[in-house]
């Protein structure tokens, strides 16, 4: 049984930097693709980060250059280092936890990431 837990949200100002946590139980941490989605009110999750067993890492568009994603396998931990954050960027983030090879994973609570001046 996957559990997986984000923290690390909260306001920031824009410009600000925010770093998102997620840790994984009940699994083999290092055996899973790890994914940052996002989802602001009245809009559909979206992929925003992934990073995979192999350390490949994938950003969409809209944040290359602004965040960073890594994993510490040690930890049982996926982060995303969020750097010169905007408006746009507010939304809940959730983490995702998938097998290699399976087109669905497990998800996280949500944390919430709020912009604003």
């Amino acid at each position: 049984q996957v559990h997986i837990v984000e923290s690390g949200g909260g306001w920031v100002q824009p410009g600000g930097s925010l770093t998102l946590s997620c840790t994984v139980s009940g699994v083999i941490f290092r055996a899973y693709h790890m994914g940052w989605y996002r989802q602001a009110p009245g809009k559909q999750r979206e992929l925003v980060s992934s990073i995979t067993i192999e350390n490949g890492a994938y950003y969409v568009d809209f944040v290359k250059g602004r965040f960073t994603i890594s994993r510490n396998n040690a930890r049982d931990t996926v982060y995303l280092q969020m750097d010169s954050l905007k408006p746009e960027d507010t939304a809940v983030y959730y983490c995702n936890a998938r097998i290699p090879g399976h087109s669905v994973g497990s998800w996280g609570q949500g944390t919430q990431v709020t912009v604003s001046s």
